[in-house]
């Protein structure tokens, strides 16, 4: 049975759907010998070069999905390879037999915490879709006064230059002279949302780090640059999310 290949090799741990449309637009993945097309069907019969490399696809044999925690520092690009030589949130990962680590979603090269990884792309796809509405939280410094309108602004909403987008819930936490520290949770994950919101109203993000993504928490214990990764039963949990 045919089925279409940004969806074939995901499964199979490839990239995301979405990073493997990207690659068939810039001509980097080749089947049968021809260069591929966006919706294309293929089978797992068919042979693949994926950026320079040939792989071999068994549906028989699906890799056993893993998942793993990261907690990525500051500094860190969410890119898998850069041109200017900086350090990306692939380089500590462990290596794979088949396939390649996903990543479920970015954070910007000044946010911090908990990213996922997974060597299975249509989970890491589903995960990221924003029809799942799965929660993402967020811990905050923000320079300046905070007042309560700005509080119900986000609350209720701001419309954005790709879209509307609000806080589901925000929460105070310990206060400087000029910053305070807030936690916020998004349903979402357009670029830099949580920046861009408190942007909207004059505010400036000084820290940021992401502490939760769906049921999954950093853990406290969990240094910068290192990964965890998740038993059995917790991958069971996220992939019914």
């Amino acid at each position: 049975m045919k089925i279409r290949i940004h969806k074939i090799l995901a499964e199979h741990g490839h990239g995301s759907r979405r990073g493997i449309e990207a690659l068939i637009q810039q001509k980097k993945i080749i089947v049968n010998g021809q260069i591929a097309q966006l919706g294309q069907l293929v089978s797992d019969r068919d042979s693949f070069i994926i950026d320079g490399k040939k792989v071999t696809l068994n549906t028989k044999n699906l890799s056993e999905t893993r998942i793993l925690i990261y907690n990525k520092k500051v500094g860190e690009i969410s890119t898998r390879d850069d041109p200017q030589g900086r350090p990306t949130i692939f380089d500590s990962l462990p290596s794979l037999r088949s396939g390649r680590w996903v990543s479920v979603g970015r954070l910007d090269i000044n946010t911090s915490g908990l990213i996922l990884f997974t060597n299975n792309g249509g989970l890491a796809n589903r995960l990221m879709h924003p029809s799942n509405t799965v929660e993402r939280e967020y811990i905050a410094r923000i320079h300046g006064f905070v007042s309560k309108r700005v509080i119900e602004n986000l609350i209720e909403g701001i419309k954005l230059e790709d879209g509307f987008a609000k806080f589901t819930d925000i929460q105070e936490g310990r206060k400087g002279k000029t910053n305070q520290w807030f936690a916020m949770v998004i349903m979402e994950g357009k670029t830099r949302e949580v920046r861009r919101l408190w942007e909207s109203q004059g505010l400036e993000v000084s820290r940021l780090k992401r502490v939760r993504y769906g049921n999954l928490f950093l853990p406290a214990s969990l240094r910068q640059g290192a990964f965890k990764e998740l038993s059995k039963s917790e991958v069971k949990s996220i992939e019914h999310l």
